[in-house]
């Protein structure tokens, strides 16, 4: 049985087909398909000799890379062994308590809020209002009393973006309810003027989650950082773990930050490609794709009537391509999944083997 509640688990679906994980065409996770910045295989390999010592604990010269990055004190930046790491940490700085997620969710807030026996809910977005933000609706769930509130932006699996002036306006009313705000933007670098970082900075009560495994495709590595009021990051800081972060990723993350050529590269394929690879699905009878910001877009099947996502995926595997099926996400039905937008030459393959899945569908 392949656990399929994340994107990305291409080596369960390789020994499942008693193949190579390197034969999957890999749609499942959205990741940069340029691959790592030059820089950063020699970077791993020289780091290897210092393998022999334990991690710089706090990760000190990344996270001066990176608060230099973004214009901010060290202080206010925590580095982590993913994101996904700084979510299941968020809980504990509180003591139990309610939750309100933005939906539809990554799973992993959920998952974190009920290790650390915390009640949540889901506020949904409308797929009719194209998944953005009923801020007025938000205003009416949050005046119920919620401890936490985590919002993606772009949404995952979404792809709906969230305007600076729609987080400012969530951080006010999370302000007057007393709400601590998780702005998730592990998805931003691929969108990076929708970012709100520099909104939050002197927020007490907010915290905003960074990946570098997504835009720099270094996912096997984890890596992820958090910017927040100084008081913020130090709590989350001593929550973690020691040694969290290995000297390869630590590497790694300081040679992808150098490579500033590789953000503009990177820019210019997702936004064609995604056109590209959005004009295609629109294309299709039967499919329904969503208008995207970030690196991948969700579709809707709307005909034949009762074809699901995992039928349309399953059929996709056996031409050795991985999609993400949505079933799973709150708030989504079967019939929606989602794509990482990748090369031309790999968007065709997908595209040609929707349309023969399709086709024998319909």
């Amino acid at each position: 049985m392949i656990d399929f509640a994340h994107g990305g688990n291409v080596f369960a679906v390789a020994r499942h087909l008693g193949i190579a994980p390197e034969e999957i065409l890999d749609f499942s996770a959205s990741i940069n398909p340029l691959g790592p910045p030059a820089r950063v295989r020699p970077a791993v390999m020289a780091a290897l000799d210092r393998a022999i010592h334990y991690p710089d604990d706090g990760a000190l010269e990344l996270k001066e890379a990176l608060a230099l990055h973004h214009r901010v004190s060290p202080d206010n930046i925590t580095v982590a062994n993913g994101s996904t790491e700084l979510i299941h940490l968020l809980p504990r700085l509180f003591p139990k308590g309610r939750a309100l997620i933005v939906a539809p969710p990554f799973a992993e807030y959920a998952r974190a809020l009920e290790r650390c026996g915390w009640e949540w809910d889901y506020f949904h977005l409308k797929e009719e209002a194209g998944f953005t933000l009923d801020i007025t609706g938000l205003r009416q769930r949050l005046q119920d009393g919620w401890d936490l509130l985590f919002l993606c932006n772009p949404n995952n699996p979404a792809g709906s973006v969230h305007p600076p002036h729609d987080i400012a306006r969530v951080a006010d009313l999370c302000r007057e309810t007393g709400t601590f705000l998780v702005l998730d933007e592990a998805f931003i670098d691929f969108c990076p003027e929708a970012s709100a970082t520099g909104l939050l900075l002197s927020e007490p009560e907010a915290v905003v989650l960074r990946s570098l495994t997504k835009f720099f495709a270094i996912p096997g590595l984890r890596l992820g950082y958090s910017i927040a009021h100084p008081e913020v990051s130090r709590r989350l800081t001593d929550l973690r773990e020691p040694w969290s972060v290995n000297v390869l990723a630590q590497a790694a993350g300081l040679a992808a930050l150098a490579d500033t050529g590789f953000r503009q590269r990177t820019l210019a394929l997702i936004r064609e490609e995604a056109t590209f690879l959005f004009a295609g699905l629109k294309a299709i009878p039967g499919l329904a794709p969503f208008p995207t910001a970030a690196n991948y877009l969700l579709v809707r099947i709307e005909a034949p009537p009762g074809l699901t996502a995992a039928v349309v995926r399953d059929r996709l595997l056996e031409r050795r391509i991985l999609i993400r099926d949505c079933a799973n996400f709150p708030g989504l039905a079967a019939q929606y999944f989602r794509l990482a937008v990748r090369t031309r030459e790999e968007n065709l393959r997908l595209l040609d083997g929707l349309r023969y899945v399709l086709e024998r569908q319909i």
